[in-house]
């Protein structure tokens, strides 16, 4: 699940503190203590507007924000976070492999699973674990990433289950947020060290929903803190 989970993570850190988000266009790095059990994220997108259609099970929701995550073999998310008054965890993907671009702005991706989350599912640090259902339905969505402009995505799928999900976001025009995502070890030199520091900061003060007023506060208290636990900063 670590493609969900850093898209649970990435959206919940651009969307609830832009002020913060790294500029369009850079690399992110990422701190990857442990050996990774499915591949790494290498892109991510995130693109703003509205859903004309959003239904899950049958029962019709609204949303306004849908984040593209792609890996190192190929599986793609389109993950949406559901506006639910009653759950501020819903969050769904459309998840499949093999996507493949037919013309210049047109992309199509077959799904093959969904993954779903909820505040009533079991977390880990912090955060839910979706569940996955075997699914079977196709995305299709249409821009240009290279101008940074994407105008629609559709999704329809049908789970094992019988349950049917469909999206239909348009955008309200802004250019999309992209980013490059490299995985990297701790034991990586300082100042990629020092920048997993600050993401994780960032993360923390979205989670804690820090007021903008107090956000550089918490961060710079949130990095001193992590500075005396790093074993990299006892070997100047």
């Amino acid at each position: 699940m670590r493609l969900y989970r850093f898209a649970f993570t990435a959206a919940i850190v651009l969307l609830a503190t832009p002020s913060v988000a790294e500029p369009a266009g850079t690399v992110m790095a990422v701190a990857n203590n442990s050996k990774p059990q499915e591949p790494d994220t290498d892109i991510f997108a995130l693109m703003t507007g509205r859903c004309s259609t959003l239904k899950i099970a049958g029962r019709a929701f609204a949303c306004k924000t849908v984040g593209f995550f792609h890996n190192e073999e190929g599986r793609t998310n389109f993950t949406v976070a559901v506006d639910d008054p009653a759950d501020n965890s819903h969050v769904i993907s459309f998840s499949g492999e093999n996507g493949r671009r037919n013309e210049d702005n047109l992309y199509d991706l077959p799904i093959d699973r969904m993954l779903l989350s909820s505040k009533e599912r079991p977390k880990a640090d912090g955060l839910p674990v979706p569940s996955a259902e075997a699914a079977t339905g196709t995305c299709r969505q249409v821009g240009n990433f290279a101008l940074l402009q994407v105008s629609s995505i559709s999704c329809s799928a049908t789970d094992r289950n019988g349950k049917t999900y469909e999206l239909q976001f348009e955008s309200d025009g802004s250019p999309m947020i992209m980013r490059r995502v490299r995985q990297y070890s701790l034991a990586a030199k300082k100042p990629r060290a020092r920048q997993s520091e600050q993401i994780e900061c960032r993360y923390r003060a979205a989670v804690a929903r820090v007021l903008p007023r107090d956000q550089t506060d918490y961060i710079l208290q949130c990095l001193a803190q992590l500075g005396e636990k790093s074993p990299a900063s006892a070997h100047p």
